[in-house]
């Protein structure tokens, strides 16, 4: 009887979860029900797939409405109405429009409008499918209204949006967030009433019984409404069914691809390859999964064809159909990589298959998706209410002040303190914390139907310009989508650009294929880049935490590199199996004593140690004796929404009990589950790993044989894991001599010519991008600028902009003092407007006589400070006070186990806590000499010390060696003070004047 229920997916209105509206009916002892959101469907999907559970019979539709007024509520009398609402909606969504007064005239779905619009709106005829709703609020007026008249078309409309006085709490304020407002100043038009609750059958009929037509009537109208979507595991894929237009001709495209791509992948094809081959391709077709990859290979032969980068990866690397297709760069034989990871009978999912493509390349990659194919749309994912900000926003709306919000944020407080309002902030942000707080662009997903989207949800239309549907992936998934994963990252720009840099600036070397990556793996100058650990600006192995790892573990080859880029994710490292593995790895006895039979043959090339997704489904097989669907039911549950889930807990109650029949002992079990339970979700597919050491391999190779140009080339991609002055930093140490931007050599990126670097204008925060552009074209137009008048003659600039260039130093090709050309230009740009159009004759110039000016050494030092946001000179020569130690890097060995006094220039920080929740810190800084080190505080430390941001600091502590890893454990620091900005200081009290003036001459 109910056909206005809302969730919490009615965004910033709704109070509580589609499973929970399922429970309140359940207990309500209702057999159907209507869920109408708010203007989203994002709930419906899940609705459909729990209501059984609850003995309910689920019913979708939409509550339309602009802002908080209703317009209607429409109803599904089945899928085809759905699609009908969903369509509807999403044309008002996509082109920002108002839900009409009046409903379209639906084919497939009721209309229930309002008591109270029917009113407003003088409405008095109606269509078959039309209905005037009636809530209890409402039976008090319906005597007394014209409305009573239409016997036939009057229905129950009880809305539910609360379930008690709490949620109606919680609602006000979700309100009073949404309007920006203080609760105090809410208008009550925004607010649903109170009554809007659920009541059990027989208080619907006793607060009915003067109307039974309009019980009847509502009886009626729910019986003819039927919603069906399959989500057993045998249901039916709903991405496209064929992507040549029928089932044979896709099978034997997909076998004509692949056995054009044996040759060119392997010289020989061996029995193994065929046999993996043949096994591959039979499942691919029983799981029906033949579109799924061709429309795979359509991607990826679309981007070849327009010189796109890419990297296929995800547990579809472990795939040789994948490999031959050229889908992935990963060679599953070379790498024995696990075929059940990739695909079993079990799982009805096909393969993961992340496609990463340049940041630059990847939206254009998404047009052509959405051009290609007929039904396409982005996955959605939930932005829900975090703690803190759930707390600045109540805070907002009690009207408390910003000091007592940032300190409830924080939890800088003591509870017994706090006034009233202060607490309700605490106490209702428990309550929304965790709601949704509206819906937004999964980070790569891309759903490719057979069906139209609007079958499954309606679409909006975020700021790029794709749809994107209301549910997320696990929804997708459960209903038989599967999306296709586009993603952007910057390292393969990175190796994009550095080969056009290299063609440009060393023509003659550049003859190296980047693609032929087995050769690099040999390479003994790129694997010793890999063993010492310098790999700044390489892709996945440049972080503080990943140079640490490949220390210890020595790592030099490309299986190592595949083991550490697993290794270090979140799963292995703080189960404690990263530190286990890195001390079977240096001493292979350890592996004999400590690792249990059955895991070292499980996994014998890591030690007995999972390390790889695909290990779980390996130990839940073969360790615990569960059937392969079981073992990935297991793997997806480890992570996500799917661990709450039955059939994920009936799978680990089967886990251990499969363990203890076995004989194992209970101690040994626990051991096992713990690895496994803390893991699985947050691990690499061994493809995957493989993946990214593949793009690691091309990185290192270019900074091993092109560092200048593949440093630029990371530049101007917006560098990586370091703030950009460590990469001109590097660039320096690996012999380059950088330059400041200048109008006759820079452009709007950095620039390389031979080992001179020249910074982009990009880099001046201040400079207006069409006065770059300008700069460029009229340079590339009419040649280089020959003096500052010649500049401001063919450039127009405001005397602010040109004052940025002239600081940074960008005419000193002119051979004239900064504070010269200042004065200079301030005389001859006029504040008045000036009209771009082509001059006859050259202006003739006055000349001014200006005094004779000096600019100091240290002078350009901070104006490159604020103008870059780095100085190009050493940050050790603006100390106040010189260093008291020459100690660096290079000193760490001798003072092993020893004290030692260093200074450090903070590259980054890494804040973490213990187990017991106590705050340290991982630092990592650059020494005197340009060469890096790291320091530990432990929490002791770390309470009474903190780093202050950028600058200078001086460290006290020992030197310790973890597996030949050298850190230092701080004692004590304290940061150090730069020398006055002489801009603005006395000079004649600076000590360093006379220094730095002698080094200006």
């Amino acid at each position: 009887m109910y056909l206005n229920c809302h969730t919490y997916y009615s965004l910033r209105f709704g109070t509580f979860s589609e499973k929970e509206l399922l429970r309140l009916a359940q207990e309500n002892h209702l057999g159907q029900l209507v869920l109408t959101d708010i203007n989203n469907t994002s709930a419906c999907l899940n609705f459909v797939r729990e209501a059984p559970k609850y003995g309910i019979r689920p019913i979708l539709g939409i509550d339309f409405r602009n802002g908080a007024d209703p317009c209607f509520v429409g109803i599904a009398k089945n899928n085809a109405g759905y699609q009908e609402l969903n369509a509807f909606l999403s044309d008002c969504l996509h082109n920002d429009l108002e839900v009409p007064q009046q409903a379209p005239n639906f084919k497939n779905a009721f209309v229930v409008y309002p008591f109270e619009k029917v009113l407003l709106t003088e409405k008095h005829e109606f269509s078959d499918h039309e209905f005037i709703g009636i809530s209890f609020k409402d039976l008090r007026r319906l005597p007394f209204s014209r409305v009573k008249n239409y016997t036939d078309r009057l229905v129950v409309q009880q809305p539910v949006t609360f379930r008690n006085k709490r949620d109606f709490n919680a609602h006000r304020l979700l309100r009073a967030i949404d309007n920006n407002v203080l609760l105090s100043k809410l208008d009550e038009t925004e607010v649903a009433n109170e009554g809007e609750r659920m009541y059990s059958v027989e208080y619907l009929a006793k607060a009915f019984a003067e109307h039974p037509h309009i019980l009847e009537n509502t009886a009626r109208l729910l019986n003819q409404c039927s919603i069906q979507f399959d989500f057993s595991k045998k249901r039916k894929p709903q991405n496209l069914d064929y992507y040549t237009g029928s089932k044979k001709e896709d099978e034997a495209l997909l076998e004509k691809l692949c056995h054009e791509g044996l040759p060119r992948r392997y010289k020989k094809a061996s029995k193994e390859v065929k046999k993996r081959l043949s096994k591959e391709l039979d499942l691919i077709k029983k799981m029906g999964f033949v579109s799924y990859f061709l429309i795979n290979w359509d991607i990826v032969s679309e981007a070849k064809k327009r010189g796109f980068y890419y990297v296929g990866r995800g547990s579809g690397a472990n795939s040789i159909v994948a490999y031959l297709l050229y889908i992935t760069d990963v060679d599953p034989i070379d790498l024995d990589l696990y075929f059940e990871r990739f695909i079993n009978l079990y799982r009805a999912n096909p393969p993961d298959f992340d496609i990463d493509f340049s940041w630059r390349d990847r939206e254009a990659m998404t047009q052509y998706i959405f051009d290609r194919f007929e039904n396409v749309a982005l996955v959605g994912t939930y932005v829900t209410f975090k703690r803190k900000a759930v707390i600045r926003e109540l805070g907002k709306v009690f009207g408390l002040p910003k000091d007592e919000i940032d300190a409830l944020s924080t939890g800088n407080y003591v509870t017994s303190r706090l006034d009233s309002l202060a607490i309700l902030v605490l106490e209702y942000g428990k309550l929304i914390e965790g709601m949704p707080n509206y819906v937004s662009v999964h980070a790569s997903g891309i759903l490719i139907s057979e069906n139209p989207l609007q079958h499954f949800s309606a679409t909006f239309m975020p700021p790029k310009g794709f749809a994107t549907v209301h549910f997320d992936m696990v929804i997708a998934e459960d209903v038989g989508l599967f999306k296709f994963d586009i993603l952007a990252q910057r390292g393969l720009g990175k190796i994009k650009d550095t080969i056009a840099i290299v063609a440009q600036n060393q023509p003659e070397k550049a003859t190296f294929d980047i693609h032929d990556v087995s050769a690099f793996y040999k390479d003994p100058t790129i694997n010793n880049l890999i063993k010492t650990a310098q790999c700044m600006g390489c892709f996945y192995v440049e972080s503080p935490a990943m140079r640490m790892l490949l220390k210890k573990l020595e790592v030099d080859n490309y299986l190592g590199l595949v083991a550490a880029s697993s290794i270090i994710r979140p799963g292995v490292s703080k189960s404690g199996m990263m530190r286990e593995y890195i001390l079977r790895h240096r001493n292979p006895g350890r592996t004999e004593e400590r690792a249990h039979s059955v895991m070292l043959d499980i996994m014998p090339e890591t030690y007995g140690v999972m390390v790889y997704q695909e290990d779980v489904i390996k130990v839940a097989h073969y360790f615990a004796d569960l059937d392969l669907g079981e073992a990935d039911v297991l793997r997806r549950g480890m992570s996500g929404k799917f661990r709450s889930r039955e059939e994920f807990e009936k799978v680990k109650d089967k886990f251990r009990s499969n363990c203890l029949k076995k004989g194992i002992p209970r101690k040994t079990v626990d051991e096992v589950w713990e690895q496994v339970a803390s893991f699985a979700g947050y691990a690499f597919a061994k493809g995957h790993s493989a993946s990214y050491a593949v793009e690691s391999y091309q990185s290192l190779f270019l900074r091993a044989y092109f560092p200048l140009e593949y440093m630029v080339a990371v530049l101007n991609n917006g560098g990586g894991f370091y703030r950009p002055e460590f990469y001109v930093h590097d660039a320096q140490m690996l012999g380059a001599t950088i330059h400041p931007p200048c109008i006759n050599q820079s452009h709007i990126a950095n620039v390389i010519y031979g080992t001179h670097i020249y910074l982009g204008m990009m880099y001046l925060r201040e400079l207006e991008d069409r006065v770059m552009q300008r700069i460029v074209k009229e340079r590339g137009a009419n040649g280089k600028f020959t003096s500052l008048e010649n500049f401001v003659d063919r450039v127009i600039i405001s005397i602010e902009q040109i004052s940025i260039l002239i600081r940074i130093d960008a005419f000193r090709f002119t051979g004239t003092n900064r504070h010269e050309l200042l004065w200079k230009a301030h005389l001859m740009i006029s504040k008045t407007k000036r009209i771009d159009h082509p001059k006859l004759f050259p202006p003739k110039r006055s000349k001014f006589n200006i005094p004779k000016l000096n600019t100091t050494y240290l002078e350009n030092a901070f104006e490159q400070w604020e103008l870059l946001g780095f100085p190009l000179f050493n940050h050790f020569e603006l100390l106040q006070e010189a260093p008291k130690s020459k100690n660096g890097q290079r000193d760490l060995e001798r003072y092993q186990n020893k004290r030692i006094d260093i200074y450090g220039y903070l590259i980054t920080v890494k804040n973490t806590t213990t187990h017991k929740g106590d705050g340290m810190h991982f630092a990592t800084l650059l020494d005197q000499y340009g060469e890096v080190f790291d320091t530990v505080l432990f929490p002791p430390v770390a309470a009474k010390y903190r780093f202050r941001g950028k600058g200078i600091y001086r460290f006290y502590g020992k030197v310790v060696s973890e597996f030949g890893f050298l850190s230092i454990e701080v004692i004590k620091m304290r940061k150090e003070d730069y020398i006055e900005d002489p801009r603005y200081a006395d000079m004649k009290t600076s000590r360093k004047l006379s220094k730095f003036n002698a080094q200006s001459k």
